[in-house]
């Protein structure tokens, strides 16, 4: 599939990006770590609160927004942010989104005078090329979805139709750290405090400014996580997330190369190998597993399987399973039965068919919400931890 590449204007260009203009006070730096553990001794709602902005970023003017070669059906950002894939990006105007890729803030926005086409503006980066690339990378743009929307409408008609409906839906290349923790937020958890946690432990990493009401960070390192306490992270309204939190931080650091030279690493590995991995984690059962496979992981055809999906597969894959009870041994069969049918990028078409049966809030809720067979399954990892019984890591 053919690579989408960004159009960068030449100087002189109408359409030139231009570096936000200098603000007058000079940017702060990123709170040092004992300022970070004086604040989350606060009260909850005082540190769950969203922090002042420090500085704001110059609203772009139309000159400022460069092209991104890839239309609307090929990137749809109602359809692909808001989709409980990723909790860091805002929306900051009309079919306008934001964010962070690494130290790049960007924002993302379909044009009306180009047929809802995508530009993007860089609000802030040390490179103009590394954010370019940097974003590319991160939006999968080597995937062409006519291509993927074509072989699956040929093996299931139905997805025609659905295609015609929800077409832009992408699914993004986080990075592993950063899509990792986010997902051991989700457990059993809604949109709101998922994302008032995700922008907690943001606010660890450095400060890449204000856009609209919103400010932006850089994700946090391992070492700036690793400061944090279980206690800290309970006193933040974590809740039991707490103690997975530090507990895979912990486990990560351990590993050989580093963990997120280990966690990158998987990418070059067989999903069995992968999900098994992940599991050995402090609060990682198979469907997080999946999740964390499929959206930075390079595993395309990973299946994150709940009773949502278990649904879809019993009323249009696995009819003569209608009306039984998802089960974890039957997760395996569930998943085999989504690659049968769609192939290698199987991954993708779940997510579509996920976001097509359900109504869009309570498809973002679902999406992040354990399943009862994945709660079981923790449950059993924890009773084995306090047995003393050692997890076996794999090494890259």
């Amino acid at each position: 599939m053919k690579r989408a590449r960004l159009t960068m204007p030449l100087s002189g260009d109408s359409a030139t990006i231009k570096p936000p203009p200098p603000h007058p006070l000079p940017l702060l730096p990123p709170t040092p770590p004992q300022t970070a553990q004086v604040l989350l001794k606060k009260p909850r709602r005082a540190i769950l609160k969203r922090p002042t902005a420090l500085f704001s970023t110059a609203a772009p003017d139309s000159s400022t927004w460069a092209p991104l070669n890839l239309s609307q059906s090929e990137l749809s950002l109602p359809l692909t942010f808001p989709t409980g894939q990723t909790f860091r990006w805002r929306q900051t105007g009309h079919l306008q989104y934001t964010g962070s890729v690494g130290p790049h803030l960007i924002s993302l926005k379909h044009h009306d005078d180009d047929n809802g086409g995508v530009y993007y503006h860089v609000h802030r980066t040390p490179s103009h090329s590394d954010a370019e690339s940097a974003l590319l990378d991160f939006l999968n743009a080597e995937v062409s979805l006519a291509d993927l929307w074509r072989e699956f409408s040929a093996s299931d008609p139905r997805f025609a139709e659905l295609a015609q409906q929800l077409r832009g839906a992408r699914v993004l290349r986080q990075d592993p750290l950063e899509c990792l923790i986010q997902f051991l937020c989700s457990s059993n958890n809604n949109i709101g405090r998922i994302t008032k946690m995700v922008n907690f432990l943001s606010s660890l990493g450095e400060c890449l400014g204000a856009v609209g009401d919103f400010e932006f960070h850089e994700f946090p390192t391992l070492q700036r996580l690793a400061g944090v306490t279980e206690q800290q992270l309970r006193e933040a309204g974590f809740g039991y997330r707490a103690k997975y939190i530090t507990g895979t931080v912990d486990a990560l650091q351990s590993k050989p190369g580093g963990g997120s030279e280990w966690l990158a690493s998987m990418r070059k590995l067989d999903l069995p190998v992968v999900i098994d991995a992940l599991s050995t984690l402090p609060g990682v059962g198979p469907k997080v597993a999946a999740c964390i496979a499929l959206f930075s992981l390079d595993q395309h055809h990973a299946i994150p399987v709940d009773t949502h999906v278990w649904q879809i597969a019993t009323r249009y894959l696995l009819p003569e399973l209608a009306g039984t009870r998802l089960t974890p041994k039957l997760c395996g069969r569930v998943a085999d039965a989504f690659v049968m049918k769609y192939g290698k990028y199987a991954g993708w078409a779940q997510t579509l068919l996920f976001i097509a049966e359900l109504p869009p809030q309570k498809a973002l809720v679902s999406l992040n919400s354990r399943s009862s067979e994945e709660s079981e399954f923790l449950k059993g990892k924890d009773k084995k931890a306090k047995k003393g019984e050692a997890v076996v890591a794999l090494k890259s």
